[in-house]
């Protein structure tokens, strides 16, 4: 196939509407085992798998698809605005080509260029909780920037929580792939349809679904499989013991790719899935360097984390918050100020990237460094 843009020959497009057609065969199959058994059905021929999910219409499912002219499934990638890359063409992701149950095809909505320079080198996987905490989103969202920014794609899969905070991040640094468990030109969960749109306009969205499919339970894990294949490291922020963000982590390992973890307050139950793992031999990452470091070798890049300048009274509250002062009103008693005026600063230094803030107005040093010579 030619070398100049993605594509797709027809028998791998095929096997995408196979999988739109056996559906809510797989959900039946698939879920009573969540984590391996999708996969396991996905390394199946055609024929086999058919048989294995749906045996009194099997003949009957493949016929039809057969039926569908080649002319049809071109047709139907491009009302959708998406494009479609087989195991046939060059453009194929390396990381993909040693997986045992690799999509056949993967449709794709947005720059397909990306799609070519997609090597596991060069891309890191961000998972975690979906019910995350506001340390988890903190570190997600300051994972996929640095990550981003370093010249890494971040790829994720869309979800509330983690996935969506890494995103975001990466969206303010660089480049991101999202990966669904629906087609790609279906924004999953349709909360994210604005962050599903700046992903597609600025980075990329895949799926082995044909367009206009939803999302099943079987196709989660599914997905899974592609996220942990693509990137030569997965990373798990935040999740519980029995976390599906864990699943993404056992496929990682099992196609012998670094994986990585956010140590957590060792009473949370959201820190017991990454504290588990660093446990069992994870890389420990604190920040995006220790991922870099893990991936290319210590010190090969460094990221730098220097601040803009601050004003004299952004630069005391600074002072007062690192001497543990951790509240407007704590920090206003310590300089003599009106709360007012602390409060700008305050907001001053949230800008700039020099602290944060909880839910209950409790603010916290981040690692940013000031410029030289302050």
């Amino acid at each position: 196939m030619s070398s100049g843009e993605p594509r797709a020959c027809p028998d791998c497009l095929r096997r995408s509407r196979l999988l739109a057609h056996l559906a809510p065969y797989i959900e039946k199959v698939a879920t009573g085992a969540p984590g391996s058994r999708s996969p396991e059905l996905l390394r199946l021929s055609n024929e086999d798998l058919a048989e294995v999910v749906a045996p009194k219409v099997a003949g009957q499912i493949l016929a039809r698809l057969e039926a569908v002219p080649e002319r049809r499934l071109a047709q139907d990638l491009l009302a959708a605005e998406c494009w479609a890359c087989c195991r046939h063409d060059a453009l194929f992701p390396d990381g993909l080509r040693d997986a045992d149950d690799a999509p056949w095809a993967l449709i794709g909505r947005g720059d397909s260029a990306l799609l070519a320079s997609l090597e596991p080198t060069g891309a890191v996987t961000v998972v975690g909780a979906r019910r995350a905490s506001t340390y988890g989103r903190e570190v997600a969202r300051g994972l996929g920037r640095e990550l981003a920014s370093a010249g890494l794609v971040v790829v994720s899969g869309l979800a509330f929580g983690i996935d969506a905070c890494a995103h975001r991040g990466a969206l303010e640094g660089g480049r991101t792939v999202a990966v669904l468990g629906c087609g790609a030109d279906v924004s999953y969960p349709a909360a994210h349809h604005s962050l599903w749109r700046q992903v597609c306009e600025n980075g990329l969205v895949l799926s082995e679904l044909p367009p206009g499919e939803g999302a099943w339970r079987w196709s989660f894990p599914a997905r899974n499989r592609i996220m942990a294949a693509l990137a030569g490291m997965t990373v798990v922020v935040e999740a519980a013991a029995r976390s599906g963000s864990l699943i993404t982590a056992d496929l990682a390992a099992d196609l012998g790719r670094d994986l990585g973890a956010v140590p957590g307050p060792v009473g949370s139950r959201l820190s017991a899935g990454p504290n588990n793992l660093l446990a069992g031999g994870a890389c420990l990452v604190r920040d995006a360097q220790d991922v870099l470091d893990a991936m290319l070798g210590p010190g090969v890049r460094q990221i730098e984390r220097t601040g803009p300048p601050l004003g004299p009274l952004a630069l005391a509250a600074l002072e007062a918050l690192e001497g543990g002062a951790e509240t407007c009103d704590a920090i206003a008693v310590e300089l003599g100020l009106a709360g007012g005026e602390v409060a700008a600063a305050l907001a001053e230094l949230e800008a700039n990237g020099y602290a944060s803030c909880s839910m209950v107005g409790v603010y916290s040093r981040t690692t940013l460094r000031q410029p030289a010579g302050i």
